[in-house]
C-alpha cells in the first residue's frame, strides 16, 4: 500500500472513531479519487455524482467493516452513485444527435469526441468501460463493484466495446 492509500486507511480509522477533524481530511483526500472513478461514466454530470458519492461516503463510514477495504468500497459507491445520475440526467435531456466529423488520431479535441461517444453509451456500460479500462480491474473484480455475476460482466463489457466501436466508426 502506498503512503497516499495509507494515509486514506489511516484517516477512515480515525473518523469511525469520531474525529470530525479526520472526516473532512478523509473527505478531501477521497474526492480527486472519487471524482476520476464519477467523471467518465456520469459525463457532464460527474461532479454532481461525485458530491452524491461523498455524501454516501459521510454518512455510510460506520458500515465500513474493515477500514483496509477503504479504496475498493468507495469505488463501489462512486460507481453507483455516478451510474445513478448518469441514468437520472438520461431521463431528463435525451442524448445530442449524430455525431460530428471524426477526429484523427493526434487531433486535439480527440479526448473530447470520445466523451462525445461515451455519452451515447448506458451508464452501465460506461461503468463497466472505466472499471475494465481507465481502473484496471479484470471482469470479477469489475462484477463485484457492480454487484452482478462475472459472466454478465463479460458480456456487458463486450457489448459496451461493440457499442463504443459501431458509435465511433459512424
Amino acid at each position: 500500500m502506498n503512503s497516499g492509500a495509507e494515509r486514506g486507511v489511516a484517516l477512515a480509522r480515525a473518523a469511525r472513531r469520531g474525529d470530525t477533524l479526520a472526516l473532512h481530511e478523509l473527505l478531501d483526500h477521497l474526492t480527486p479519487y472519487v471524482t476520476r472513478v464519477c467523471g467518465p461514466i456520469a459525463l457532464d454530470d460527474g461532479p454532481d455524482a461525485a458530491q452524491e458519492a461523498l455524501l454516501a461516503v459521510f454518512r455510510s463510514l460506520r458500515k465500513l467493516r474493515d477500514p483496509a477495504t477503504l479504496y475498493g468500497w468507495v469505488r463501489t459507491i462512486a460507481v453507483r452513485e455516478a451510474v445513478r445520475v448518469a441514468r437520472r440526467a438520461a431521463r431528463e435531456r435525451p442524448a445530442p444527435d449524430g455525431l460530428a466529423e471524426v477526429p484523427q488520431r493526434g487531433d486535439p479535441q480527440l479526448a473530447a469526441d470520445i466523451g462525445d461517444v461515451l455519452a451515447r453509451l448506458s451508464p452501465e456500460h460506461r461503468a463497466v468501460l472505466v472499471l475494465r479500462d481507465v481502473e484496471g480491474l479484470d471482469e470479477e473484480a469489475a462484477a463485484a463493484v457492480l454487484g452482478i455475476p462475472a459472466g454478465t460482466a463479460k458480456s456487458r463489457l463486450h457489448r459496451a466495446r461493440q457499442s463504443f466501436r459501431k458509435a465511433w466508426s459512424a
